[in-house]
């Protein structure tokens, strides 16, 4: 199961898996964000190198534009996915508490 959506102002809710299949409809709304986005990783379970390619994406564009994506509630688990990628130096991530 997979859900985004926007919450409040510049704020994105991420539950579920964002992998390949989900990968159109995460890119669809993130693309009509503008500014500093804050992405609520706090119901996430899995992300796969396509859902990755999705935040980086949406990075490129945002600083492009004076914004930023910004990741929040990041699990244990997420966090080693960003450090061993080395996109722990390209997003601002707050872990979950």
């Amino acid at each position: 199961m997979f859900a985004i959506d926007a919450s409040g102002e510049n704020v994105v809710v991420v539950t579920g898996r964002l992998d390949a299949a989900q990968c159109s409809k995460a890119q669809a709304l993130l693309d009509s964000m503008q500014g500093a986005v804050t992405l609520d990783c706090s119901g996430l379970e899995y992300l796969s190198s396509a859902g990755l390619g999705v935040l980086l994406k949406t990075q490129k564009r945002l600083l492009a534009a004076s914004g930023k994506l910004r990741l929040t509630g990041v699990n244990r688990h997420l966090q080693d996915i960003f450090r061993y990628s080395g996109f722990d130096q390209i997003f601002e991530i707050e872990p979950a508490r």
